[in-house]
């Protein structure tokens, strides 16, 4: 039972007691590293999603080749993490969120190219059909029950909405993804998302709020001010991630892929 995990910007380095050895992996669109927890006795892997040091800006970061290296390691389920932005004044800050749905203008990785793992012609390529969704019910289950667990309750639920970086989004731009429907939004988490569906990896996503996003509200006016919120946001998270590691099941891929019969 191989288990993912994918840490965003509120982590340069593992949750606090937490082992890693590192692992690179060679992949068509290069190299991928990750990091294998060493106090388990199952597999279980982490994935920094901006590199040690936060190394990546959004725009920079290899999503083919982090997906490909997820199903390289064995992953069967996976967690993605992010710190986002609030959009919902309802919706709590520094509490964890379970992510129900995805709204993107366009299926499309920074660099412009479709956001596949189809980037060629081959002989498994198809389409992602969305029979269950995006975020697996059988996963987003097992995490209520880690952050009552933990002392982190689910605060509720939102759709994603999915921001290209690295700048920031205007007053009009956060106006109109609430009116699209989204709760949260941010510039990461969607493609990880979309891919490792279709690499059929059942995928859950936990976030939390570092600051609202709402048109009204003032941008922070300085980086410690950033720096302070975000790390606000990492201990729900942390826990949350750890418990899942350690006790997280791989469940049945709810979607599948639909492939046109050669002989048809």
């Amino acid at each position: 039972m191989t288990i993912g995990l994918i840490l965003g910007s509120a982590f340069d380095a593992p949750p606090e007691g937490m082992q890693l050895v590192s692992r690179s992996y060679e992949t068509p669109w290069g190299e991928a590293r990750l990091h294998r927890v060493e106090e388990l006795d199952r597999e279980a892997w982490v994935l920094f999603r901006h590199a040690r040091d936060h190394e990546r800006l959004p725009h920079q970061i290899p999503y083919r080749a982090h997906a490909h290296a997820l199903r390289a390691a064995g992953c069967e389920s996976l967690l993605v993490t992010s710190s986002v932005g609030v959009l919902d004044d309802d919706l709590p800050l520094y509490e964890p969120l379970l992510v129900d749905d995805l709204v993107t203008l366009d299926n499309r990785l920074p660099d412009g190219s479709a956001c596949t793992m189809f980037e060629t012609s081959s002989a498994d390529q198809g389409h992602l059909v969305l029979d269950e969704g995006l975020f697996d019910d059988a996963l987003n289950a097992q995490l209520r029950q880690f952050a009552d667990e933990v002392g982190h309750p689910i605060a509720g639920t939102a759709t994603f909405g999915y921001v290209g970086g690295p700048r920031g989004k205007t007053k009009a731009e956060n106006r109109m993804w609430g009116q699209l429907g989204a709760g949260v939004n941010s510039m990461t988490l969607a493609p990880e998302v979309v891919l490792a569906n279709e690499l059929e990896i059942p995928c859950a996503g936990v976030v939390v709020g570092h600051k609202y996003s709402t048109p009204d509200e003032t941008a922070m006016e300085d980086t410690d001010a950033v720096e302070t919120s975000l790390k606000s946001s990492r201990e729900p998270l942390a826990r949350i991630a750890t418990a899942f590691l350690e006790e997280g099941s791989p469940v049945p891929f709810g979607n599948q892929i639909y492939r046109f019969d050669d002989d048809t």
